[in-house]
């Protein structure tokens, strides 16, 4: 692709859609049990995380702030080496943007996603995307991904002369 300009439209964030990406955390239509004497309940394995044997799983908050939109997309990451999970902690709706595990992102495989504000996503490893994409104010995620040896993220950068656009 080279001189073009390619719109990618937001789809709706479902189970179903995202299953060649990873996977969606959400509570909504899982099933559940009562733990901690009735007060609580809990929505296990919504998630697993993978690693590289000998790295460890570990969690952190990233804070982010948006693009400006319609965004002209730039570049894809991804890592090899072990699944990346993003849950939010405000409850607001944010962008996610993939493309199928490959030696570079095929532009023309390109999905974008918009969850409702309470769903997270877990990316399998090599799975590209975007970098966090929030919509309209400051937000904050609960980080799930790897921690070890080796590099563990590869950024692939498009042509300057493609223009992949995201308008929400």
């Amino acid at each position: 692709m080279s001189d073009q300009k390619r719109i990618i439209n937001i789809q709706p964030l479902t189970k179903e859609a995202f299953e060649p990406f990873g996977e969606v955390i959400e509570i909504k239509d899982r099933d559940h049990f009562a733990i901690n004497n009735g007060y609580a309940h809990r929505y296990h394995r919504l998630a697993a995380a993978d690693v590289d044997q000998g790295s460890d799983v570990i969690m952190s908050i990233f804070t982010v702030e948006p693009y400006p939109y319609p965004l002209e997309m730039r570049l894809l990451e991804r890592h090899p080496k072990g699944s990346q999970a993003f849950v939010p902690l405000q409850n607001t709706p944010f962008l996610v943007v993939v493309a199928p595990v490959g030696e570079q992102p095929d532009p023309e495989q390109i999905q974008a996603f918009i969850t409702d504000g309470q769903q997270g996503v877990n990316y399998h490893r090599g799975i590209w995307h975007h970098p966090a994409l929030v919509l309209n104010q400051n937000e904050r995620f609960l980080i799930v991904d790897r921690d070890g040896e080796g590099n563990n993220c590869d950024e692939f950068e498009f042509n300057k002369n493609d223009r992949l656009i995201i308008n929400p």
